[in-house]
């Protein structure tokens, strides 16, 4: 498994996904040892799920069907009240909700800038791809928050409807056109790199990277064979 600690060049090529037989098929494990203060999780929880809905809206825009548009924004719809939910619970801790994400605002939006796609088509399956596993991580992350923002947190992020909507139109757009296939499956390999490392930022990390990096890597693993199911879910190879 590659090093997720080694500082990262301008461009890398996506990890190794192992194959299905590797998958770890054990009790899901989670991340309660390197989930931030509650304020710091919130803040970049809240801005990636507004990411995540700009990211649906400009689909929403640029869809090329009517059939496209309707779809798209029940998944923007179901994002959005996500976002909502999280700066719920800033203000319920007392916090200001555009002061808990400013921190976070610039590493994001590069990200965004990273994985935002060409065309309609790759901005669709970033949407997808980016979101799923970004719900996977933030709901593992909310492990070792307070038991009862946690309980909260982790019902926010069950709610999987907008991943279906996704899934669903995608499909639909790779049965009209199957020579998109092998672009968006290229484009999916290359999203979960830069994706991972999205996440890991997101970890508070002791002085001992080498042990951290151990605990972590099942986790990832894991988070990573969800990766390969979605694209699975789409027709792509992995």
């Amino acid at each position: 498994m590659a090093n997720w600690f080694r500082r990262r060049s301008r461009r890398t090529d996506a990890p190794r996904i192992r194959p299905r037989s590797e998958d770890l098929a054990t009790t899901k494990l989670d991340l309660h040892e390197f989930t931030p203060p509650l304020a710091e999780f919130l803040g970049r929880a809240a801005y990636a799920q507004l990411m995540i809905f700009e990211n649906l809206s400009r689909g929403v825009a640029n869809a090329p069907t009517t059939a496209g548009k309707a779809a798209i924004s029940r998944a923007a719809e179901v994002s959005i009240a996500k976002h909502r939910a999280l700066a719920e619970e800033i203000t319920r801790s007392g916090g200001s909700v555009a002061g808990a994400m400013e921190p976070y605002t610039a590493a994001i939006d590069e990200f965004d800038r990273r994985t935002r796609g060409a065309d309609w088509y790759e901005t669709l399956v970033a949407a997808y791809l980016t979101a799923g596993f970004l719900d996977d991580f933030y709901a593992r992350l909310a492990s070792g928050l307070p038991a009862t923002e946690r309980d909260r947190i982790e019902a926010i992020y069950a709610d999987r409807e907008g991943e279906a909507v996704l899934r669903d139109q995608l499909n639909q757009e790779l049965a009209d056109n199957p020579r998109l296939a092998a672009r968006m499956a290229v484009w999916g390999r290359r999203l979960v790199g830069d994706t991972m490392l999205a996440a890991r930022s997101a970890l508070t990390l002791s002085a001992n990277k080498k042990s951290d990096e151990a605990r972590v890597e099942p986790v990832f693993t894991e988070l990573i064979a969800a990766h390969t199911r979605r694209m699975d879910a789409l027709g792509l190879t992995a």
